[in-house]
């Protein structure tokens, strides 16, 4: 009785091992064909995402480019607003306020520009700056159409005369 216990306990084992490597021998092609759409999938993540990097990496380049022109337009303007503030404070440094401002001695010489001065027209005033001698002048302030322009006449006196600054 003992050897028939052992030959079936030997028998269920048996049975119990073919029955484990047959579940195995079934689950292993599962796997497999699990691991194998894994991989696909992850494949194809990858590739994703190394597109999704080459447009990054594209469309970066793209902002750097921009950027730069940009600042080479900046650049561009920052001297010229810097040339620009150099004119103005060589400008400022040569206008000046004169001691005393007169009439023009002779209106008549600048009214052929109030006559033509139609409608739609501005003009300035005339005014007699500085004081007596050879440096005297008078200014006219030119009148203007629509688009800005304007004309004036100017002459500075360095005789006793005053700095004024505009703002």
């Amino acid at each position: 009785q003992y050897e028939e216990l052992q030959l079936s306990a030997g028998r269920h084992r048996d049975d119990l091992q073919n029955t484990r490597v047959a579940g195995l021998q079934t689950a292993t092609p599962d796997a497999e064909q699990r691991g194998e759409l894994a991989l696909k999938d992850t494949r194809a993540k990858l590739e994703e995402l190394e597109t999704a990097l080459q447009k990054a990496k594209a469309d970066l380049a793209r902002q750097l480019r921009e950027y730069q022109e940009l600042m080479n337009i900046k650049l561009a303007l920052d001297i010229e607003i810097a040339t620009y503030r150099k004119l103005l404070e060589g400008e400022e440094s040569t206008w000046e306020l004169p001691l005393q401002t007169k009439s023009c001695p002779n209106p008549e010489m600048f009214s052929p520009l109030w006559e033509h001065a139609g409608a739609g027209l501005g003009f300035q005033q005339r005014a007699w700056t500085g004081g007596s001698g050879a440096g005297s002048s008078c200014r006219a302030g030119g009148f203007g159409s629509g688009a800005g322009s304007s004309s004036s006449v100017r002459f500075v006196s360095k005789s006793t005369t005053l700095k004024s600054h505009r703002s």
